[in-house]
């Protein structure tokens, strides 16, 4: 009887641990994994977090992010912007605090979007950005420019504001 119940005992506990390793071994690295950025531009101390998705041979710009269509300027949550200090951007000031980023692309110019909201996805349930237009803080228009190739899209802050680069495209914010 102590026999059979130590088989039994030794028989579910190898179960139990093969079936721990295999669900570990299946986690995937994700397809999108957060990144953040930060530095200092004109004495403010500035952060963004964003989902970094990499293009993984599609077309992004007029294509799985369509031109002249918000997009959420990340993948998964909505990116935020993080400012220490009140900071001027495309001529308008932005309060210190924390902001939702989202981006208008366009072929010829791009409209960087800072809003109120936080803690949303990044899109909603019918695929559209997740931007409340009416909590839009302060709205820029830059100009995007040809880099080359960049499959994980990336966020940096220069001594001057910051970049967005992904595939073969690059806009760049000033911050004052």
């Amino acid at each position: 009887m102590k026999k059979a119940f130590l088989l039994k005992a030794i028989a579910g506990f190898a179960v139990a641990l093969l079936i721990s390793t295999v669900s570990f071994a299946q986690k995937k690295a994700p397809l999108s994994p957060r990144d953040s950025t930060s530095g200092v531009v004109h004495g403010a101390h500035i952060s963004i977090n964003y989902g970094a998705p990499s293009v993984r041979n599609r077309k992004i710009y007029g294509g799985l992010v369509p031109f002249d269509k918000t997009w959420r300027a990340g993948a998964n949550e909505a990116t935020t912007f993080t400012t220490d200090k009140n900071v001027t951007i495309g001529g308008k000031t932005l309060p210190a605090g924390k902001y939702s980023v989202f981006a208008t692309p366009g072929q010829k110019e791009w409209k960087i979007i800072f809003n109120s909201q936080l803690g949303e996805w990044g899109i909603k349930n019918n695929g559209d950005a997740n931007d409340d237009p009416a909590k839009d803080v302060v709205v820029a228009t830059v100009t995007p420019k040809s880099v080359p190739m960049t499959e994980r899209m990336k966020y940096t802050v220069t001594k001057t504001g910051f970049d967005l680069v992904w595939e073969t495209t690059a806009v760049s914010v000033t911050v004052k």
